[in-house]
């Protein structure tokens, strides 16, 4: 909040910001002498695409790959265009394209194999990085100048976006080769919270020892990586992060078009890191349903305890959702406010009103989304929420402290 004085009369200032497709709108609510007075603005937030200023004129006459999916846009007035079309409309010499998870049009289920293959539109190599390897080969690398890196992500440490660019990085390490990356805003940019990812617990669901929700655009995650060594074997890359324009960790970003298929929404992306950990359960979150983390249920719930039921059943990126075609019993969490923590409240509800018990946990896929064992545990010895996050604190006054460093905006 700001407070301006102005000769006997204090004015309170707020803003609440909205974005739709790149562009967010300014309402500015202000009390004058006790009076009510509403004014609206128009701001747009600039991705770092957009700025094609800045980085279009360090790819020309370069031998580039780009790292991208169906996030990779330019916003103009006609909606967007993928970024690759407009590098190529531009004369930009991409030797092949390099797809995440969910591949490079976004239409793959969570940690289906995606194979490699060709662009119908553009002709390209389409190399996937969520098949045979996870990491660029060093042959994959050959030949190449530089490697730009734009992808949308939601800011959970176990959603695997972060994980390919930092195995991008490493790759480019090796063979001596810079990386560019485009930042985004993330839309749980505005907190960090959730436990920690223990060094013994590393894996592609979170490679680095950050918190659940660690409040960092990709752009300065990707610094921190490369400053605090965090490359495997101690390396550094050729880094170069074009930035965001008019955008803060306090502004709030509705994602113009869906990072993958399971987060639909606003509402999606922002309960994701906490019901994202019904992941490492036989819990359902949603998955088979139109309302994709905004619910949770399962058959083995006490039916006397929940009025809210749904059969899960295959639909766009969820071919075969966990309690397929079984009546869940669960709850609705679609209407729930902006939430600006983690919260354990809905493992621990589930976990207590499970009839069978037994049938909770998946213990290895728990703890790789968790980030240890611990979590688990506190779960099962019927620790509450409060509890459970208390210790979580030194850990992420820890990491804060490492962050402070590397934020941009």
């Amino acid at each position: 909040m700001l407070f301006l004085s102005n000769f006997k009369s204090t004015v309170l200032l707020w803003f609440l910001v909205l974005a739709t497709c790149g562009n967010e709108t300014k309402e500015v609510a202000t009390t004058i002498n006790n009076e009510p007075h509403i004014e609206q603005t128009e701001i747009e937030i600039i991705v770092a695409a957009n700025r094609t200023e800045a980085y279009v004129p360090l790819l020309k006459g370069k031998k580039i790959a780009v790292v991208a999916n169906q996030t990779s846009v330019i916003f103009n007035s006609d909606g967007h265009t993928h970024l690759v079309d407009s590098l190529l409309s531009l004369d930009v010499d991409i030797k092949h394209v390099f797809a995440p998870e969910h591949g490079f049009r976004g239409d793959y289920d969570a940690g289906e194999h995606v194979n490699n293959s060709t662009d119908i539109k553009t002709g390209l190599d389409l190399i996937s990085l969520h098949g045979k390897n996870r990491k660029p080969s060093q042959e994959q690398l050959e030949g190449l100048d530089l490697v730009l890196f734009d992808i949308q992500d939601v800011g959970v440490r176990f959603y695997t976006y972060i994980s390919t660019m930092q195995l991008v990085m490493e790759a480019c390490a090796e063979k001596g080769i810079p990386i560019l990356v485009l930042d985004r805003p993330n839309p749980n940019g505005h907190y960090v919270d959730g436990p920690t990812m223990k060094a013994a617990h590393t894996s592609f669901l979170g490679m680095t020892e950050i918190p659940l929700v660690y409040g960092m655009t990709i752009g300065e995650y990707a610094t921190m990586i490369n400053e605090e060594m965090w490359l495997d074997g101690d390396k550094k890359v050729d880094l170069t992060v074009i930035s965001l324009e008019n955008w803060t960790h306090d502004t709030f970003y509705s994602l113009p078009i869906r990072p993958s298929p399971n987060l639909p929404n606003d509402t999606s992306i922002n309960l994701y890191p906490s019901l994202g950990l019904f992941e490492g359960t036989n819990i359902n979150a949603g998955r088979g349903t139109e309302f994709q983390f905004q619910r949770y249920g399962a058959s083995f719930l006490d039916s006397k305890v929940y009025d809210f039921t749904y059969t899960p059943k295959p639909n766009f990126g969820s071919k075969y959702p966990k309690e397929e075609g079984k009546l869940c019993y669960g709850k609705d969490l679609s209407k729930t406010e902006r939430m600006n923590e983690v919260t354990m409240d809905y493992i621990i509800d589930a976990y207590t009103n499970s009839v069978d018990k037994s049938k909770y946990f998946l213990t290895s896929g728990f703890t790789k989304h968790a980030g240890s064992e611990e979590l688990e545990k506190q779960i099962e010895d019927g620790l509450t929420n409060t509890e459970i996050k208390a210790t979580w604190q030194a850990d992420l006054e820890k990491f804060k402290k490492i962050r402070a460093k590397y934020l941009l905006y």
